[in-house]
């Protein structure tokens, strides 16, 4: 049972960094809507560049984007089996289901379906400008709640 409980501790903590390893890639593009924040729209080359990046990940490089998929997948599997077999403290089981749920359902519900909007470019250029925003905020929230997910892992687990 505790060799059970420490590989599957063990194989929660790879995928959550796998998870935020992809994300500071995401970021990196992101990040460059910040300088703009005050402004009434992001510039259109800042746009082009996140976007094309977007259109790269989301459509061109398909299928990887299903690892990505299936690794979230199997970070809620694990963590489910490992608040119906115990030997982690409740706690840590019920702060990162729940931090992983609210991530994952940030990120299919909303983030993905807004770069691949963004990849496309199909929007005005005010639109985009708004998916890019929103895009790196979202990412902020998703990288917050991953983090509590390993940081929890690694101090309760």
């Amino acid at each position: 049972m505790a060799r059970d409980t420490a590989r599957v501790h063990a194989a929660i903590t790879a995928a959550a960094g796998f998870l935020i390893a992809v994300l500071w890639f995401d970021l990196m593009f992101d990040v460059q809507v910040v300088p703009h924040r005050h402004a009434p729209a992001v510039p259109e080359d800042v746009t082009d560049s996140i976007a094309s990046y977007y259109r790269r990940v989301t459509t061109e490089a398909s299928p990887m984007g299903r690892l990505i998929a299936l690794v979230m997948m199997c970070l809620l599997a694990l963590l489910a089996w490992q608040a119906a077999r115990g030997g982690t403290p409740a706690w840590v089981s019920v702060v990162s289901l729940a931090a992983a749920v609210a991530a994952i359902s940030l990120a299919i519900g909303k983030v993905v379906p807004a770069a691949v909007r963004l990849g496309s470019q199909r929007d005005p250029h005010a639109t985009q400008s708004v998916l890019a925003r929103t895009i790196f905020r979202d990412h902020v929230v998703f990288l917050g709640l991953m983090l509590t997910v390993l940081i929890v892992q690694l101090v309760g687990g």
